[in-house]
């Protein structure tokens, strides 16, 4: 009985993470934009705030979420063991490289038990080179963030706020993603 509580907690949770759309000026531009996977991506009615929890760095110590202030931050958590992490990563890395810059960084986080070394062979096996392997090895913010499920692809502004989420995997180098990026840039989606 217990399992199937946490079952139907599980789902609706999930299907909680991607309902309620609600458009709002500064979103209705975005949404004309949300095509293909893109459509599973929702756009929160006002920005929430994101946790001061720490992670760790790729490179060694530790990082907030407020290292990234100042640019839009597409934040990805996956890990390992995660089969639609493994189709979903290639894209992000894409995405990386045809947008990232002083604006706009894909951020990844393993989170949950992913050995630093399976990490670095999960990346190679994929080709992906230019992502970064953070972990939140106690899935301390992920918890912090209602993160139920892998991947789970959140949209942080600027000022550190999340401003839309997206559960399960994507195609993030879409045109349909690119164009959501650009506008966010180009302050379309400016709350």
């Amino acid at each position: 009985m217990k399992l199937f509580r946490q079952i139907v907690l599980y789902m609706a949770l999930a299907l909680g993470a991607n309902a309620g759309f609600a458009e709002t000026p500064a979103t209705a531009s975005l949404e004309a934009l949300r095509d293909g996977d893109m459509k599973k991506l929702n756009f929160h009615s006002a920005p929430k705030a994101t946790p001061d929890t720490a992670f760790e760095r790729g490179e060694g110590g530790t990082g907030t979420l407020a290292d990234y202030r100042g640019q839009y931050v597409l934040l990805n958590f996956w890990a390992t063991w995660c089969a639609p992490c493994r189709e979903e990563m290639p894209t992000l890395s894409n995405l990386q490289t045809a947008m990232g810059g002083d604006d706009f960084q894909v951020v990844t986080i393993a989170t949950g038990r992913n050995a630093p070394t399976a990490m670095s062979k999960f990346f190679d096996e994929i080709g992906v080179d230019n992502l970064p392997l953070h972990r939140d090895p106690k899935s301390a913010l992920a918890r912090q963030m209602g993160i139920f499920g892998l991947p789970i692809t959140l949209i942080i502004d600027p000022e550190g706020r999340e401003i839309a989420r997206l559960q399960g995997d994507a195609h993030w180098d879409s045109e349909s993603a690119k164009a959501i990026i650009q506008a966010l840039i180009e302050g379309a989606g400016a709350s």
